[in-house]
């Protein structure tokens, strides 16, 4: 069976940047498994796989774009430290999550001068050409549920 919409495809992974820095592994885990044409991955990576099958091995370059996207300078924000409540001390590269007009958004500390804290709402991957080394381990139908719910359940999927 083919990669194609509709169909769970489950595949080990590793993820380097363009410097060969392996920033993701599947290495010692279940391999990661999705609904394909349903977004569950990055569309860089989803576009590629489609017409694969089981055992296929494959080397995937992704840019930034169809990644996780460039990085948008409007994501940087200055806020009062006296937003960061329950926090003694706030430190760069403290993560907080944040409710925005877009639901709930993971922030980065990136400055901290004085009273004035500056965070980062792009994605820590923003902006980073991403290789991925695939080995695809199984292609198979979406069960009714799976494509109701637009993911992947069971081994390497993610249960709700």
């Amino acid at each position: 069976m083919i990669i194609s919409d509709n169909c769970v495809a489950s595949f080990h992974y590793t993820l380097t940047d363009k410097e060969g820095k392996v920033l993701d592994s599947s290495e010692g885990r279940e391999p990661l498994a999705y609904l394909h044409g349903a977004s569950n991955i990055i569309p860089g990576l989803e576009k590629e796989l489609a017409g694969k099958q089981a055992g296929d091995k494959l080397q995937v370059a992704v840019p930034a774009a169809e990644a996780y996207g460039e990085r948008n300078d409007a994501m940087m924000q200055e806020l009062p430290a006296n937003m960061f409540t329950g926090v003694d001390k706030i430190e760069v590269g403290m993560e907080f999550h944040a409710q925005t007009e877009n639901g709930v958004q993971v922030v980065s500390v990136t400055a901290v001068d004085g009273d004035t804290v500056t965070v980062d709402a792009n994605h820590p991957l923003a902006g980073v050409d991403l290789n991925f080394d695939v080995e695809i381990t199984e292609v198979r139908s979406a069960t009714e549920e799976e494509q109701q719910h637009g993911h992947a359940h069971g081994a390497g999927g993610h249960d709700h």
